[in-house]
């Protein structure tokens, strides 16, 4: 019997993944949903699923999580500046409980990007490199849910503001990230692959064009230089530094940062990733339902 853990069981990703995993056939017994605070998985509980504690700041947690994993699921944690120590005490952990392979959520061409988010995924992948795990790397490209949680807002404002140029952005859905990892968990393949992992390209201009299709309402991009988003940023309330940093991914993208050609995700799901038209569809049904 192989037991499968996954970390960050409680956010978007990690749910996402432990339904992966469950539809590629793991049973609840062999799987492990590791949560910062356990309370919140309290359905993964009543679905048969352990539940354990897990921080990734309080590496005392962390032996008991993964006591009796096999094949874990590190998703990166959401806290930028703290991920690199965080992450360590999760692999430092592994290896000390004898986990057989470890697979993590990176970003991609995290090797080479200037995307200001790489700096700590490519010190962690080079830390999972040290240890001496068997290991998958999964470079994901941008979440269209960047952008459709941002759906009212550009529906509001008859626009979408940024940086981007005419940069190409390879999204895909949480969703189809997490069928990616669970996928090399369950089927691990050859042993330390990376995976650069990107759905069907569109630019901003296009983005826009697309949500103005779905929904009725026009909806424009509005191109602007970095140094104008950041401080459009900032009279929105951002401090300074979150508002250049934000701003830099921006122009990361226009730089090329977030596209690629590679057919990963189709190799490992079977699919090309969901269409962005049919991503900002299903955001708008959801906020149409909810506004009921």
């Amino acid at each position: 019997m192989t037991t499968y853990a996954v970390t960050g069981a409680t956010g978007p990703f990690g749910r996402l993944a432990i339904g992966a995993l469950r539809a590629h056939g793991v049973q609840p017994g062999d799987l492990v949903a590791i949560a910062r605070t356990p309370a919140k998985a309290a359905d993964l509980a009543e679905a048969g699923i352990e539940v354990r504690e897990g921080d990734y700041s309080r590496p005392e947690t962390l032996p008991a999580a993964l006591a009796g994993v096999d094949r874990l699921l590190l998703v990166s944690g959401s806290e930028v500046g703290q991920r690199i120590a965080q992450h360590k005490a999760v692999i430092d952990a592994a290896q000390a409980e004898g986990v057989s392979h470890l697979a993590y959520t990176s970003i991609l061409s995290a090797d080479t990007t200037s995307l200001a988010l790489a700096p700590e995924h490519r010190e962690t992948e080079a830390m999972i490199r040290a240890s001496g795990l068997a290991h998958t790397i999964l470079r994901n490209s941008w979440y269209i849910e960047n952008y459709t949680a941002s759906l009212s807002q550009y529906l509001a404002a008859g626009e979408i503001l940024g940086a981007g140029g005419a940069g190409r952005i390879a999204g895909a859905t949480r969703a189809d990230y997490a069928a990616a990892a669970a996928a090399s968990l369950t089927d691990p393949g050859p042993d330390n692959a990376v995976y650069e992992l990107g759905g069907t390209p569109f630019t901003l201009a296009e983005l826009a064009a697309t949500i103005t299709e779905v929904t009725g309402t026009q909806v424009v991009y509005r191109d602007v230089s970095v140094d104008e988003l950041a401080a459009t940023l900032r009279s929105a309330g951002l401090d300074a530094d979150t508002a250049g940093f934000v701003a830099s991914l921006d122009g990361s993208i226009a730089e090329g940062a977030l596209d690629t050609d590679s057919d990963d995700l189709r190799r490992l799901t079977g699919k090309a990733g969901t269409p962005v038209a049919d991503a900002v569809r299903a955001a708008h049904v959801g906020a149409s339902q909810a506004a009921e």
